[in-house]
């Protein structure tokens, strides 16, 4: 008789994590680490301690209150090169910890004049700290990669044009490898932010711009009933996402579109309970009906730093709450490894010796 799925097994599971924010995947422990180096530098002097700052996990009454964190706190703090740099390296570790084996990290890039940053800076600093993580891991444990890791980079819905077109234009120039041996490399672009932020069509040029240059595209689709009218679904859909970002109040004869196309879902089951995009719990129907559908399904954990669940505790949710047998928790891994923009060999292969 098959044991219930635990936490121990979904821990060893290997794990593609396809929707992570970088800035919101970084842990309180490290946020309060970096935000004590500044104190003693006397730097961000106005800025609490993350641990008074940040709510619990599920003290979020609307996702508008979720989003005011970042602004007001995380990228006020995350603001030169040396807090970017180690904010990055350890989500990295945290994500290798939980048993990630491949990781699509996605992050918007942001210009800090004061430290001489811009979006391609950014970037650059983001992708040294991959580069530089994945070299260490690999050479110094001469074994594979613990973790693969790549970029998404991503166009927040408040963007002007001209915003947008830069984010892609440095899309474009960092989809090769920075080093030899190291294959991180930014392989999309994702459309994110404040739902409520309207209109996106201006928008649509730059993700003409990015399908066009070979990257492959992931938008944040239907999160609140009012983002889920048929004219905004039907806008983000003429974009041709490969993927979809959270899917909860989509119309039935939407379901049926995206089924056609063969578009994959990225699901945050803890992230969509805990910022009130939902109402039905973990329980709620939308997981199990895009699970039972045809459509390749991934869980991913939003912003595990923010909802404090990692990606082993979203599999057992699913197990929990949905009666999946441990045969289907790794289906379900396989289904995430489908929807992949890379990595799927190594991925597939992992996942066989697993099982």
């Amino acid at each position: 008789m098959d044991l219930p799925v635990d936490h121990a097994f979904c821990h060893r599971l290997p794990k593609a994590e396809l929707h992570a924010h970088l800035s919101g995947s970084v842990s309180r422990e490290t946020l309060h680490a970096i935000w004590q180096g500044k104190q003693a530098k006397q730097q961000c002097l106005d800025l609490e301690d993350p641990s008074l700052a940040l709510k619990p996990a599920g003290d979020y009454p609307t996702v508008l209150s979720f989003f005011r964190i970042f602004n007001k706190y995380i990228y006020r703090l995350l603001d030169d090169a040396e807090s970017i740099v180690d904010a990055t390296m350890s989500v990295l570790e945290d994500f290798r910890i939980d048993g990630v084996k491949y990781l699509e990290l996605r992050t918007t890039p942001r210009a800090i004049p004061g430290q001489g940053i811009d979006y391609a800076g950014y970037v650059h600093l983001v992708r040294q700290a991959i580069e530089g993580w994945n070299l260490s891991r690999y050479f110094h444990n001469a074994h594979a990669y613990e973790l693969e890791a790549h970029l998404i980079l991503s166009v927040d819905r408040s963007m002007t044009l001209e915003q947008a077109m830069e984010v892609v234009d440095v899309a474009i120039a960092n989809q090769d490898p920075l080093e030899a041996g190291c294959a991180s490399r930014v392989l999309g672009v994702d459309l994110c932010g404040n739902p409520s932020v309207t209109p996106i069509s201006h928008l649509a040029p730059a993700f003409r711009r990015a399908k066009d240059a070979g990257l492959n595209i992931t938008v944040h689709f239907a999160e609140t009933p009012t983002s889920a009218t048929d004219a905004k679904l039907e806008e983000l859909l003429s974009w041709w996402p490969s993927r979809l970002g959270h899917a909860i109040h989509v119309p039935p004869h939407l379901v049926e579109v995206i089924k056609t196309k063969d578009i994959a879902l990225e699901l945050c089951l803890s992230c969509n309970v805990r910022s009130k995009l939902t109402e039905g719990g973990f329980a709620d129907p939308h997981f199990g009906m895009w699970r039972d559908s045809r459509c390749k399904v991934a869980l991913g954990t939003d912003d595990v730093g923010v909802f404090e669940s990692a990606l082993s505790n979203e599999y057992l949710l699913a197990a929990e709450h949905f009666g999946l047998s441990k045969g289907e928790v790794v289906g379900l891994a396989r289904k995430a490894i489908s929807a992949a923009w890379a990595g799927k060999e190594r991925m597939t292969k992992l996942l066989d010796e697993f099982s």
